[in-house]
């Protein structure tokens, strides 16, 4: 890992960056001499730019969420990948996001702060790691600091039990209630101690989720995120620095032509058979109408079909999902089911269609497109509008909550996770293929600058191709 220190590299946010970063590199030979808030609020950001940034673009290409067209991103879709790919985005993960939320946190008992904020930079580094242990598979945690040169990489099963202490600790801190961070200095729930919390949980039982534990999941998710204002997100405004990330690549820079949504994904929610680029794949039935989400999702451009940059997913000024109700109700519907049956996983699923059919997360949605009707046993039995092809109900019923879960997290990196965990169960996964050749994405690859400078570094280099531990 680099050895020098990294405070903050760019500005995302509703304020000035000047205003916001006045103070952060003070002395950059100590950086606890920096204003804890200044620094929580640089972590934030980071973290805004690993979850909805190039890392979940790319994350999205090997999901079947994007193609590729152009330039770079026409290489990743042909998984066409080296190590100086992974480069910036590394660091987006240990250098913009993970240290600044430790520094953050050494800030704060620097400074005597304690409680709250100290909760909050735990989940903060909690999530940095679960993202990445996610994606490359074996990753430093106890050593992953500006202090260690050659930080040791640790198994990515050891690594998810350490992100749940964390977590643990995290809640721990947030229930104390004390020492909220000040007002403004936490762009995501304004210090919050009852939000963290739920977020929280529904991070534990995300990680969970990955490691296929899911009666922990299930559990975990019992005390999640617990109304969509409740869930994590990241502001963003009116300037050009300030605007979401999928605006500023479809909407403002000349990337836009490099990249659009794949058939596969179009299909699921196009109603509509003059755009839909496979009308048979369209997800919709007597009960469902995706005419709305497709809505608020995508749009048609001179490229092709691309994210709706005008009021909707994409829009300038949309906040970016981090953490939300919806994930957490599709936990429950997953976990549900697969810990306590058929009836249970119907049972969250329902919830989650009953918070779709008030409008759920679509900003833009006109009533009269929406309809999410409930759910009876019938509709999956042999010959229901959810089975048309007799498969057990058992297995129609969880085929639909991963369908769900692959539509409803489009543009986040949960949707490549979820791909790969299900890749062995054939019947309920996703029906996405490679885009070239037989064989799925499996991970990201390490970048070459930690190669080049971490001497711990594994030795070979996992395959592109070959699953992270979990996924084994």
């Amino acid at each position: 890992m680099k050895n020098s220190i990294y405070i903050i590299l760019i500005c995302l946010l509703t304020v000035a960056c000047d205003d916001i970063f006045e103070g952060i590199n003070n002395d950059p030979n100590n950086p606890t001499s920096a204003s804890f808030q200044n620094i929580l609020t640089g972590a934030e950001v980071g973290n805004m730019i690993l979850q909805a940034g190039e890392t979940a673009r790319r994350a999205g290409i090997f999901a079947g969420y994007y193609t590729g067209i152009d330039r770079q991103h026409l290489g990743f879709s042909q998984y066409t990948v080296t190590t100086s790919d992974f480069d910036n985005i590394w660091d987006d993960a240990f250098v913009n996001t993970l240290r600044n939320a430790r520094v953050a946190e050494e800030a704060a008992v620097e400074q005597g702060i304690e409680g709250v904020s100290i909760g909050i930079t735990q989940v903060l580094q909690a999530m940095t790691f679960g993202t990445a242990t996610s994606l490359y598979g074996d990753i430093p945690f106890d050593e992953a600091r500006f202090d260690v040169e050659n930080p040791q990489f640790e198994d990515q099963e050891v690594v998810y039990g350490k992100v749940q202490t964390l977590l643990d600790q995290a809640i721990a801190n947030l229930q104390l209630g004390t020492g909220r961070p000040p007002s403004g200095s936490d762009i995501y729930l304004d210090g919050d101690p009852q939000k963290w919390i739920e977020v929280a949980y529904t991070l534990k039982a995300r990680y969970y989720m990955h490691t296929r534990e899911y009666a922990s999941a299930y559990n975990a998710a019992q005390n999640g995120v617990s109304a969509m204002d409740n869930g994590l997100f990241g502001p963003h405004g009116t300037g050009l620095d300030e605007s979401n990330l999928n605006y500023q690549f479809f909407a403002v820079y000349s990337r836009a032509a490099d990249l659009k949504t794949s058939d596969f994904m179009a299909s699921l929610v196009a109603s509509d058979a003059a755009v839909s680029p496979d009308i048979n794949n369209y997800r919709g039935n007597a009960k469902t109408d995706e005419t709305a989400r497709w809505n608020y999702l995508f749009a048609v451009t001179g490229v092709g079909i691309q994210p709706n940059t005008v009021d909707g997913f994409a829009a300038q000024t949309a906040s970016t999902s981090l953490v939300t109700y919806e994930e957490n109700l599709l936990i429950l519907a997953e976990s549900g089911f697969r810990n306590g049956g058929f009836g249970t996983g119907l049972q969250h699923l329902n919830e989650f269609r009953a918070f779709m059919n008030a409008g759920g997360y679509l900003s833009n949605a006109n009533p009269a497109d929406i309809q999410y009707d409930a759910y009876d046993a019938s509709d999956f039995a042999n010959g229901g509008i959810e089975n048309p092809d007799n498969i057990s109900s058992d297995n129609a019923l969880l085929r639909e909550i991963m369908e769900e879960r692959f539509v409803t997290f489009f543009g986040q990196i949960e949707g490549f996770n979820d791909t790969r965990r299900t890749e062995n169960e054939p019947v309920v996964r996703i029906h996405t293929t490679p885009n070239v050749g037989s064989d799925f994405p499996q991970r990201f690859i390490y970048p070459q600058t930690e190669i080049d400078r971490n001497s711990n570094t594994p030795n070979p280099i996992p395959n592109f191709f070959e699953p992270t531990r979990v996924n084994q």
